[in-house]
């Protein structure tokens, strides 16, 4: 079978497993013999569950609102008011929107980004429901479209989750975009029962976050268990760190993510020029993965519009 194949078959077996009520991601590793979740199951089983984190915020707002004050508590040493915030894998905004209204400092800029167009979608939904701001994305958090030390406070809540055996790439990613901080709020194996850690290596959690951020020679202020999780077989620690580059001035940076030249928005897109490249805005969520960019090297300089007069 062919790669393209394989996607396609992967892409319509999936949709259909999820309709059955099928855990996705065990069912696509185990029908396609993937050792660990790749980006394309995390994405197809994630673009599917979307909405779902919006309807269990309203279910239960007493339980949100006690984990996002958790969060912001964890952020508030990190954060003040000239400073950026970026969430990864912020989903449906659930946490980021929680998070900004606790937090003792309002950060000058709030962003998060997901793997998943749909979700992102439903987070613009929900800021605006709950009266909040923030610029959402759609992005892989192993290939940031944000340059060296873009963002003050770079912070996860269970989003490098599904990433077992890339902890230091993920870690490693997040510091190079991070100025100040990165907070890592995930499953903690360290402190998990025998039976929770069987579960987590079942699923392909991540393990050891703390061993892979010291072989990175990354600075731990915090390693701990968390007191509110919902899921005893799921608890969550968090593991802070902290960046020695506190100097260097506070810019928010956009890079291509397949040359890593500079980017910026424009026209309705995020452009390349030095590369040629153009990343697409879906309905005012722009799409920043590498798999996204457009060839288009004249964008800026021919308007197909005016052509058509």
């Amino acid at each position: 079978m062919t790669e393209n194949e394989d996607l396609k078959a992967m892409i319509l077996a999936v949709r259909e497993a999820f309709e059955r009520g099928v855990n996705v991601m065990e069912y696509a590793r185990r029908t396609f013999g993937k050792a660990a979740n790749t980006p394309v199951i995390t994405l197809l089983a994630y673009d599917l569950q979307a909405g779902t984190y919006v309807s269990a915020a309203r279910k239960d707002p007493q339980y949100r609102r006690l984990w996002c004050d958790q969060v912001a508590s964890l952020l508030d040493p990190f954060i003040g008011t000239d400073d950026s915030l970026l969430e990864v894998g912020s989903g449906e905004a659930t946490t980021l929107a929680g998070v900004l209204k606790s937090l003792s400092s309002q950060p000058r800029q709030s962003l998060g980004f997901d793997i998943s167009w749909s979700r992102c979608a439903y987070g613009m939904s929900w800021l605006q429901e709950t009266n909040s701001t923030a610029q959402l994305f759609v992005s892989d958090l192993f290939n940031i479209p944000l340059d060296d030390d873009s963002v003050d406070v770079v912070y996860t809540s269970h989003s490098l989750e599904p990433n077992g055996g890339k902890e230091k790439e993920a870690i490693s990613e997040l510091l190079r975009i991070a100025r100040k901080a990165v907070v890592l709020i995930e499953p903690s194996f360290e402190f998990a029962s025998e039976q929770a850690q069987q579960r987590m290596i079942s699923h392909g959690y991540v393990r050891n976050l703390k061993g892979a951020a010291e072989e990175l020679g990354a600075q731990i202020v915090e390693h701990k268990l968390l007191r509110i999780y919902g899921n005893p077989l799921n608890p969550s620690g968090v593991l802070s760190l902290l960046k020695s580059n506190v100097d260097v001035p506070s810019s928010l940076r956009w890079r291509c993510p397949v040359t890593h030249v500079p980017m910026s928005p424009t026209r309705g897109a995020y452009v390349a020029k030095r590369a040629g490249l153009v990343y697409p805005v879906l309905d005012g969520i722009p799409l920043l993965r590498m798999e996204h960019a457009v060839v288009a090297s004249t964008f800026e300089t021919v308007s197909f519009s005016e052509n058509q007069q």
